[in-house]
């Protein structure tokens, strides 16, 4: 046993957590590989060539690196898993007019917990991500989360529902270092194909990015019930028929099918009618917004207002500064200014500085 302890390594097979199991591997971690098989792209219904984290490519990837340099490697099947909460809960969110965060809800409720079931069995006292963040332990004893060194790859996002037994286990060995750093170390490690890995922003079981195609082929009748529902504007005139609420997201402006004077966004939608409300750009703003299923990061409670709070509506949102709010089991925002698009499902995060506060979901 090494004197740093054991440690679990998620290993996609992409530049990110190969260059972090080496990384810890050089350190002097007992490093043991874990390569978890979330989604199989026969089933999807998807056209494009099977790519990303659950290839076969990929997974023999991993699996070639660690022989390389002397590791363990498995292989974890947790497909069923995945498909019964992140699949399942992807589809109903659409289905209920939401616009779902599926990153978030296999963080916090798949690969983190198959990774510490794993990590237990195989006596590994921690486990080790490719992620771009921080965690440390605070004064006040909790776990916290905060930013990756490089402001562009930082994935805090998607990381708010980590609960704190889980994070005073979990490394990251990537958070101090810029994507560029990465990328020269797998060059360094003679790793050029490695190196030059594209990176994907698509979720993994929609490979070609259309949610809509991939909603279809799991709900078989899904067309023939939402088609020829109405168009209205914010004052419930009609000004047209789509194709079924499901489709549209808030915030959208193109693929419409309809033509206005002006530029027309989705404001609303309605499943119990489906209907979909369209209106002008100022009708996206609001000032505040109210978030559910809050887990707390930084502090166990926010008993008061806390005011200079960026709240971020969205992975790539710059960040708005806020008043964050605790009602009940609710956090209120409200926003020193209007923020666009605010689209339920999605996550609103909130930082103090660099350090994750905690999130939830939009309502």
């Amino acid at each position: 046993m090494s004197k740093l302890g054991r440690i679990l390594v998620a290993m996609s097979g992409g530049v990110d957590s190969s260059v972090a199991a080496v990384m810890l591997h050089e350190q002097g971690y007992e490093v043991i590989g874990l390569t978890m098989k979330t989604w199989d792209y026969a089933t999807s219904g998807t056209s494009s060539k099977e790519t990303g984290c659950c290839s076969l490519d990929s997974i023999n990837d991993a699996r070639t690196l660690a022989v390389n340099y002397g590791f363990p490697h498995y292989i974890l099947d947790i497909r069923d898993e995945f498909g019964d909460y992140v699949i399942d809960n992807f589809v109903d969110e659409y289905l209920a007019g939401r616009t779902p965060n599926p990153c978030v809800l296999c963080n916090t409720h798949i690969k983190w917990e198959a990774l510490l079931k794993r990590a237990n069995k195989l006596d590994c006292e921690f486990i080790a991500t490719g992620h771009y963040a921080n965690v440390r332990q605070h004064d006040n004893g909790r776990h916290v989360i905060s930013k990756g060194l490089d402001e562009n790859k930082d994935q805090s996002y998607v990381l708010w529902g980590v609960s704190q037994e889980n994070l005073a286990r979990t490394k990251f060995p990537l958070g101090s270092f810029a994507k560029a750093d990465i990328r020269q170390m797998a060059l360094d490690m003679g790793q050029e194909e490695l190196a030059k890995k594209s990176e994907s922003y698509e979720i993994c079981f929609v490979p070609d990015n259309d949610y809509r195609a991939f909603l279809k082929h799991k709900v078989g009748d899904l067309e023939d019930r939402v088609a020829g529902g109405n168009f209205i504007t914010s004052n419930g005139m009609v000004v047209g028929q789509h194709k079924g609420y499901p489709f549209y997201t808030i915030g959208q402006r193109k693929g419409l099918g309809i033509a206005f004077g002006e530029p027309m966004f989705v404001t609303q939608i309605l499943p119990e009618s489906n209907t979909v409300v369209l209106g002008r750009a100022d009708e996206l703003e609001r000032r505040e917004a109210l978030v559910r299923n809050v887990n707390l990061i930084k502090y166990e409670h926010i008993l008061e207002p806390m005011e200079n709070v960026v709240t971020k509506i969205r992975y790539k949102d710059a960040g708005t500064l806020s008043t964050i709010v605790q009602e009940k089991d609710k956090m209120r925002v409200v926003f020193d200014h209007s923020v666009s698009a605010i689209a339920p499902g999605q996550s609103a995060v909130f930082y103090e500085g660099n350090d994750l506060l905690g999130g939830g979901f939009l309502c």
